[in-house]
């Protein structure tokens, strides 16, 4: 139940959601006014000052101005809104979702470097509404794991504004593939020929790359163009990662042998599960993330070569117990729906995940902004950063708890006073 107080001061919020609508929203920025938001308890989800106990976040212009300790008192030209008991926090990030729109799955070719998810974004679809109503704020839409390398990611704000106000970056990664999906492309192919897919396009995309650097620094030809393999240009730059779509032990020491230790790039593990986790301390050797889901536990498979002797293991946990240090968490939307990105987290917490340093609004925050290349943006709660922000009833990772308001680029965008959207 809402607290007493909570409604009005969300509903008066939604003025702002209004004037943006109607072309007004520019009238209280003229004016030089900004918006506090105080609450009980603000997660910054930024070092050191993790909570801020009774703290107040200041927005103006889309953007983090301040943030204030309960001893501060608040400047003038700010309109306060307290959120009495409320958390507040930054807005959620998914690294894994296809729900931004109509899909990509192109399985024409092995590998598809050049197609790209952008190209299929609905704004506003009912999805992407979900999933802000659970305050959800920032996702990276990628295509499908039919091919080896199956195209190029966006990074975009979950907010019903247009496409050139939701995109944060677009290319947003390289999507490549393992195991069980690309092994029923065309005739079928193994492992092996995965592994070998995998390195004759990544050598083909070094040389692409190389080949530019040296026309630009003035010691070679201009290369022939080729949009198909432009993406290797920022993978070899280190401006975007790739999103590694890897699962099973024996997969995930490929995908990183290959892709980090050959190729020299930036990737995360994305899935990581089943037994996985075993490989998380030559994951944290090699600086290579984890964003795990949707599968939140492992158990017996003899099948897949696992036995857990019949438990039901946590794969957060096993990661975390295993000296990972950089864990977040994705739904893989539709597969797990994107209003069930905390719920992922919870699931970590039930099965073993550590929780007592507050890793699970990490992982849903800035551990995922800083793996996408982002966290200048999004992530946490910081002077200079996007007006992102999230009021929950209490722990965002608790399923008891419920998401109030949500705000993006400094506008309320959803208030759960006006009806739940789930």
């Amino acid at each position: 139940m809402l607290r007493r107080g909570l409604v009005s001061r969300c509903s008066a919020a939604s003025l702002l959601l209004t004037l943006a609508v109607t072309g007004l929203a520019g009238v209280a920025g003229a004016r030089g006014e900004g918006l506090a938001l105080r609450a009980a308890k603000v997660i910054t989800c930024a070092e050191p000052a993790m909570v801020l106990t009774g703290g107040t976040v200041l927005l103006r212009d889309g953007k983090i101005v301040g943030l204030l300790r309960s001893d501060e008192p608040l400047p003038k030209g700010y309109e306060l809104r307290d959120f009495g008991d409320a958390w507040l926090m930054p807005g959620m990030v998914d690294l894994h979702t296809h729900v931004a729109g109509t899909g990509i799955n192109d399985a024409v070719f092995q590998a598809n470097p050049g197609l790209r998810a952008t190209a299929t974004v609905v704004p506003g679809n009912s999805s992407l509404q979900r999933a802000l109503a659970a305050g959800v704020t920032t996702m990276l839409y990628i295509p499908g794991s039919a091919t080896t390398v199956g195209g190029q990611g966006v990074l975009l704000k979950t907010a019903p504004h247009r496409y050139e106000d939701m995109l944060l970056r677009d290319p947003g990664s390289l999507k490549v593939a393992q195991a069980d999906n690309p092994k029923r492309w065309g005739y079928g192919m193994n492992r092996i020929m995965l592994n070998w897919s995998i390195r004759d396009i990544f050598r083909e995309g070094r040389d692409y790359a190389a080949a530019w650097t040296a026309f630009e620094t003035g010691q070679g030809a201009e290369p022939e163009r080729s949009v198909r393999l432009d993406i290797f240009r920022n993978l070899f730059a280190h401006e975007l990662p790739i999103s590694a779509h890897t699962q099973v032990h024996q997969v995930v020491l490929a995908s990183m042998q290959i892709l980090r230790e050959e190729f020299g790039l930036d990737l995360y593990i994305d899935h990581g599960t089943f037994d996985a986790y075993l490989a998380a301390g030559y994951a944290e050797e090699l600086a290579v993330p984890a964003i795990i889901g949707p599968r939140s536990v492992n158990q017996q498979n003899k099948g897949r070569g696992i036995d857990t002797d019949g438990a039901i293991v946590g794969v957060a946990g096993e990661y975390q117990r295993r000296g990972h240090t950089r864990i977040g968490f994705n739904t893989d939307a539709p597969v797990v729906p994107a209003e069930e990105l905390a719920l992922q987290a919870a699931m970590g917490v039930r099965f073993g995940f550590d929780d007592s340093e507050l890793g699970t609004l990490r992982g849903l925050t800035i551990v995922p902004a800083e793996v996408a290349g982002v966290a200048h943006r999004v992530g946490s709660l910081a002077v200079g950063k996007d007006g992102d922000l999230v009021v929950t009833s209490g722990h965002p990772s608790d399923p008891r708890s419920g998401v109030e308001c949500v705000f993006v680029d400094g506008q309320l965008v959803y208030d759960a006073s006006e009806g739940r959207d789930f």
